[in-house]
């Protein structure tokens, strides 16, 4: 009994022990302030593999430092050299958005039989939040194991939204694995749709653009748009559509084909609806750049995913190595909850009530092909 006992002891002394070797190592410092005197601090996390950096500054990840097929490190995320790049930034870049992720159209949304109106930011609707989302706020942070979490409190009313709604963003690194979790509560009935807006390109972020990725995307079926970008309301079957990603594709194959909606988005930028459970976590898409063998795995326990082709890029913001963003210089994989789903009772709901509390998890796995 005693040898059975040591004997687990030591099972469980080693467990912990691989279990702390795997947890990153982090470190803080004080990034900048805002035009107002806010300080922002920085993040760098760190594991065998992998580095990571986030701000408080919109809880935005900065920098993803993977190594390619030769172990070469390298930018894989697009991003900013210094704090007043990001203040500047128009194009949502590494951000977490909201309190609303995505379109919410005309801006407006009804709650029990109240209406509620969000300022217009995206032609007659509103987009990630409105015209001050949680990208423009410093969130608090403070160190977790193996990462940092960041918390944000939205009062009652802010850009039209009800509820105080207090958020939090923990990113936590382990070995090849970032994974985000998301949480959130509210004092009265609200929205609520949180995502990452980081832009990638598995080549580096200086080194060209993404339409030779090859994107696969765990979905049967995608939620079409208006010429404004919002649903329709259809769940329509990507087979036969130049949005069909169910086998592996590069991103420039059809982006140019004679397709309504490519033409309605000027590329990829809608909703899939991912196979399996909401709420477990599944995978939602693999992309892999046959140039440097990088492959990025995402996993969801979120509904839908957005991919976003980067057609908005237009050069205006020059980030690291001044690299000129154009377009398509990086794309996006934002899990979430469909757009306008508060006008679209057929979507899964995103409505948060005072008790409940919304935790969702997406991870995104580097590693390469040799």
């Amino acid at each position: 009994m005693k040898m059975m006992k040591e004997l687990t002891r030591r099972v469980l002394l080693l467990f912990m022990g691989l279990t702390v070797a795997a947890q990153a190592e982090v470190t803080k410092a004080v990034w900048g302030d805002t035009s107002d005197g806010t300080p922002v601090e920085i993040y760098t996390l760190k594991s065998k593999t992998l580095e990571v950096r986030a701000t408080s500054y919109g809880a935005r990840i900065v920098s993803i430092r993977s190594p390619d097929r030769d172990g070469k490190m390298a930018d894989v995320v697009l991003g900013y050299d210094s704090l007043q790049n990001y203040l500047d930034d128009r194009t949502h870049v590494g951000t977490v958005v909201g309190r609303f992720g995505n379109r919410i159209a005309n801006g407006s949304f009804s709650i029990d039989g109240k209406t509620y109106h969000i300022p217009l930011n995206n032609g007659r609707n509103a987009l990630h939040g409105g015209t001050i989302g949680f990208d423009r706020y410093v969130w608090t942070g403070h160190q977790v194991p193996g990462g940092v979490e960041f918390t944000l409190v939205s009062p009652d009313g802010d850009m039209g939204f009800p509820g105080t709604l207090t958020a939090k963003v923990r990113y936590t690194l382990r070995n090849d694995e970032l994974r985000i979790d998301y949480f959130a509560t509210t004092d009265k009935p609200t929205v609520v749709n949180l995502t990452n807006h980081s832009y990638f390109n598995l080549s580096g972020d200086d080194r060209g653009n993404i339409l030779g990725e090859v994107v696969m995307l765990n979905a049967d079926r995608f939620t079409p748009v208006n010429s404004e970008l919002i649903p329709t309301g259809e769940q329509t079957a990507v087979k036969g559509t130049a949005l069909d990603f169910r086998h592996e594709m590069a991103i420039g194959s059809r982006i140019n084909d004679a397709d309504e909606q490519l033409r309605l988005a000027g590329g990829y930028d809608h909703n899939f609806i991912l196979n399996g459970a909401a709420g477990q976590l599944k995978l939602a898409a693999r992309v892999y750049n046959p140039t440097s063998g990088r492959v990025l795995t995402v996993r969801t326990t979120e509904p839908g995913v957005q991919f976003y082709s980067g057609n908005h890029l237009d050069g205006t913001f020059v980030g690291r190595y001044k690299t000129k963003y154009v377009i398509h210089s990086g794309f996006c994989l934002e899990t979430q909850h469909f757009p306008d789903s508060p006008n679209e009772p057929s979507f899964p709901t995103t409505l948060l009530k005072l008790g409940q509390e919304l935790h969702s998890t997406t991870t995104f796995t580097f590693t390469a092909r040799k």
